[in-house]
C-alpha cells in the first residue's frame, strides 16, 4: 500500500468515534468540529435540543457535545433524556456552556452529565476530555461486549442442560428468566397435572428377533419421533426407559389447555411413528406400533435420588394410573381416565372412541371411567 493510499484510509479508521455538536451558534459548531475533525474524529451536527434527541435515537453517537442555553429544549433537559432512557444512558454527554455558577454545574450533575466544558472552549482542553471520555465509552463498550457474550454462553448452558427434558421454546423462558425462572431447582411440590405414558406394542419381540445393533438403532428413532411430538406440544419428558416415555404437561409451567396438549402429542406420536413401523416391517417382518395412557390429577414433582444420582420426576395416582392405561392399550390406541376424556371431547370428531366403562386398574381400590380413542388419522379441525 502507497503512502498516499494509507493516509487515505488512516482517517476513515480513526473517525469510526463519532461525535454529536449540539449547538444553535453555527459558529461555534463550525470551530467544534474544525478542533474534533483534526483528531481524526467523525462529527454531526444538531442546531436545536429536539433535532439532537431523534438523531441519537436513530444512530447512537459515542460522544454528545451539549451546549446548555439553547432555544426551545435545554441542553440541561435533553441529557436529562439521554441519561433516563436505557438505549442511550451510556452515551457519554459533555455539557457546554458559558455558566459558571454552581447551581448551573448542580443542574448538570443532576441531569447525569460526564462532564464539562467552558466557554469559551480551549482546544487542549476539549482534545484532553474527549480523549478520557472516548477510553471510557471503549471500556464500557468492551464491558458490556464481555457481559452479553457471558450471557449468550449462560443461556446456551441451559438451553443445552434443559432441551432433555423441555421443548426448545420453554428452554428459551428459563433462560431468558435467569436463575429465579429456573423450576428444576425449586422443592418439591403437588400440583395438578396430566401425564402421558407411551411405549411399543411388541418390544419383546423386537429385541428377540433382532440384532442387537439394531434394537438400540430402533429404539433411537421411536424415542425421537416421540419426543418430537412431545417437544411440538411443549411437553416436559420426565422419564425415558426401555421402550416407555414419560411425558408430563402444565409442568414445570402453567398450561390451562395441558389436556389438549396431551391429546395432541399422543395423536402426533401415532401419526410420526406410523412411517417408521412400515419401515420396520419391510426390513425385519415386525408388525409393531404405540400404546399410550394419559390421565389427569394432582402428583407431587420435584428432584428425586440421592446426592450422586437424581431426576426431576412426577410422582403420584395419575402418573400410575396412565401407566396401567398405557399397559393396557392396543396399538394405536390412546386410552384415557375420565377427567382426561371430559377436556378433549370436543377434539375427538372423527376418532373412533370406545367406552371401556369403570375399570378397576391393577393399584386402586376404586374403579375409574377409561375412554379408548383410535389415532390412526387426524381429525379435521
Amino acid at each position: 500500500m502507497s503512502d498516499a493510499s494509507a493516509a487515505r484510509d488512516a482517517p476513515a479508521a480513526r473517525a469510526e468515534f463519532r461525535v454529536l455538536v449540539v449547538d444553535d451558534d453555527a459558529d461555534m459548531v463550525a470551530f467544534l468540529a474544525m478542533l474534533l475533525q483534526k483528531e481524526g474524529l467523525r462529527v454531526e451536527i444538531a442546531s436545536d435540543g429536539e433535532n439532537a434527541l431523534d438523531k441519537v435515537h436513530a444512530s447512537p453517537p459515542d460522544l454528545v457535545l451539549l451546549d446548555v442555553m439553547m432555544p426551545g429544549t435545554s441542553g440541561f433537559e435533553v441529557c436529562r433524556r439521554l441519561k433516563g432512557d436505557e438505549g442511550t444512558a451510556l452515551i457519554p454527554v459533555v455539557l457546554v456552556t458559558a455558566l459558571e455558577d454552581t447551581q448551573s454545574r448542580v443542574r448538570g450533575i443532576e441531569a447525569g452529565a460526564d462532564d464539562f466544558l467552558s466557554k469559551p472552549v480551549k482546544r487542549e482542553e476539549l482534545v484532553a476530555r474527549v480523549k478520557t471520555l472516548r477510553r471510557l465509552h471503549e471500556t464500557r463498550k468492551e464491558l458490556e461486549s464481555r457481559r452479553l457474550a457471558a450471557e449468550v454462553q449462560r443461556k446456551e448452558a441451559i438451553r443445552k442442560a434443559f432441551s432433555r427434558y423441555i421443548s426448545p421454546r420453554l428452554a428459551e423462558r428459563i433462560a431468558d428468566a435467569g436463575e429465579q425462572g429456573d423450576p428444576f431447582q425449586g422443592r418439591a411440590q403437588r400440583t395438578s397435572l396430566v401425564a402421558l405414558f407411551a411405549d411399543l406394542r411388541g418390544f419383546t419381540r423386537m429385541t428377540e428377533k433382532t440384532e442387537v445393533g439394531s434394537v438400540v438403532g430402533m429404539l433411537n428413532e421411536y424415542f425421537a419421533v416421540l419426543t418430537d411430538a412431545a417437544y411440538q406440544n411443549d411437553g416436559t419428558i420426565f422419564n425415558m426407559a426401555g421402550d416407555s416415555l414419560l411425558v408430563g404437561f402444565n409442568v414445570p409451567f402453567p398450561q390451562q389447555d395441558a389436556a389438549e396438549r396431551a391429546w395432541r402429542t399422543a395423536l402426533d406420536m401415532v401419526e410420526r411413528f406410523a412411517p417408521v413401523a412400515n419401515g420396520w416391517q419391510k426390513r425385519h417382518g415386525l408388525a409393531l406400533g404405540i400404546g399410550i395412557g394419559i390421565c389427569a390429577g394432582d402428583a407431587i414433582i420435584g428432584n428425586v435420588g440421592s446426592e450422586h444420582y437424581a431426576n426431576y420426576t412426577i410422582i403420584g395416582n395419575p402418573v400410575n394410573t396412565a401407566a396401567r392405561l398405557m399397559q393396557l392399550a392396543a396399538a394405536g390406541e390412546v386410552l384415557v381416565c375420565g377427567p382426561v376424556y371430559e377436556r378433549i371431547r370436543h377434539l375427538l370428531n372423527g376418532h373412533e372412541v370406545e367406552g371401556r366403562g369403570d375399570v378397576t386398574l391393577r393399584g386402586r381400590t376404586e374403579p375409574i371411567p377409561v375412554f379408548a380413542v383410535r389415532a390412526a388419522a387426524r381429525a379435521a379441525a
